[in-house]
């Protein structure tokens, strides 16, 4: 080689290694490995001590609260996946088989007493067949909260046991189905790991679905708190279309589907989709970050349940408080994050509610 295409190709190889690495594969493998996998796999560890539960309290080695702890960790498991829910979960009607909400005719506890009444001796097969609304955690929290059944008396725990135990088992199993999907060779993990593949044409598509996928679960929280404040009905509060209201654990849910959104803008090792902005866009993320800040203290400052706070004048302002820092947390992502990345979102499952 002569030396001036040598030195040619040698100014190419310095401008390359000058040149800023792109950012998208970084976000995407980081947050695959740092954020999605790990609240995939608490999900379904947290669902397999679910059904050990429900088998030990039936069989009287777990008393009522050690099995009312099994199950607000399994639903603080699942809360934290509302801003993830990409891929598998998002497919196949699996979500709906997890929680049923909003349960606006109170399907959840006409139908499990129906249910109960036509099988007594409930088998798995049976639910399995059975609609969505009995499958779920909507439908355990019931069996455990509800204020008309006590699991300490003999009848009502051999009446409500055989759905208890199955519905354990079919969350178990499907936890297990979802992650299995997750890991593999051809599993979603690998598909935000390596580009192109059969979902995602290369980086930016597949950070752009997990964007998508997180602000529609941050609007997702807006309706899951501003459903029961009457936002849809006038300004009336309607404590009872609250998620998880008999375990009046609603705002805890909000906390940990909030914490799963800020670690997907921050990621595990600062790799999450804050890195995508630029120096000259530090502003944008600034305001981002104190965002996520103002909504997270003014969740931590209530002391009460939701339903509580739905009851009287200055819990009703605290909660339209939270409401509006969350709308401005779901605006600074939707509208403006979006358009500085050049990202279309597009609907999400929860316009037009």
């Amino acid at each position: 080689m002569s030396i001036r295409p040598l030195a040619v190709a040698l100014a190419a190889l310095s401008l390359l290694a000058c040149s800023p690495q792109d950012p998208y594969p970084r976000v995407a493998s980081g947050l695959t490995d740092g954020v999605l996998l790990p609240a995939y796999s608490a999900w379904n560890e947290a669902d397999r001590q679910l059904a050990d539960s429900a088998r030990a309290f039936c069989a009287g080695s777990q008393d009522l609260p050690a099995a009312r702890q099994a199950f607000l960790s399994a639903q603080s498991a699942w809360a934290a996946l509302q801003p993830l829910l990409l891929g598998p979960l998002a497919e196949g009607n699996r979500a709906w088989q997890i929680q049923f909400w909003p349960d606006k005719k109170n399907l959840v506890q006409r139908q499990v007493e129906a249910l109960v009444t036509a099988k007594p001796q409930l088998t798995p097969t049976d639910l399995n067949a059975a609609s969505v609304v009995v499958q779920g955690l909507t439908a355990y929290e019931y069996l455990l909260f509800d204020s008309a059944i006590d699991l300490n008396q003999a009848a009502q725990k051999s009446r409500y046991c055989p759905l208890l135990t199955a519905i354990g088992d079919h969350q178990q199993t499907l936890a297990g189905d979802v992650l299995a999907h997750w890991q593999g060779d051809e599993g979603m993990a690998a598909q935000l790991r390596s580009f192109p593949n059969a979902r995602f044409a290369d980086a930016r598509e597949a950070v752009a679905e997990v964007l998508r996928t997180q602000v529609s679960g941050i609007d997702g929280l807006k309706k899951k708190l501003g459903t029961p404040l009457g936002r849809q009905s006038k300004g009336l509060p309607q404590p009872y279309q609250a998620e998880a209201w008999r375990s009046q654990t609603s705002l805890a849910n909000l906390a940990a589907s909030l914490a799963s959104a800020e670690r997907v803008w921050l990621g595990a090792e600062q790799n999450g989709v804050r890195n995508l902005l630029t120096t000259e866009q530090a502003p944008l993320a600034e305001r981002i970050d104190a965002a996520y800040g103002d909504t997270r203290q003014q969740l931590a400052a209530l002391q009460r349940p939701l339903g509580e706070l739905l009851a009287d004048k200055a819990g009703l302002d605290s909660l339209n408080a939270l409401y509006d820092s969350l709308n401005r947390l779901h605006r600074l992502h939707e509208v403006e994050l979006a358009k500085t990345l050049g990202i279309q979102l597009g609907f999400n499952a929860h316009d037009g509610d």
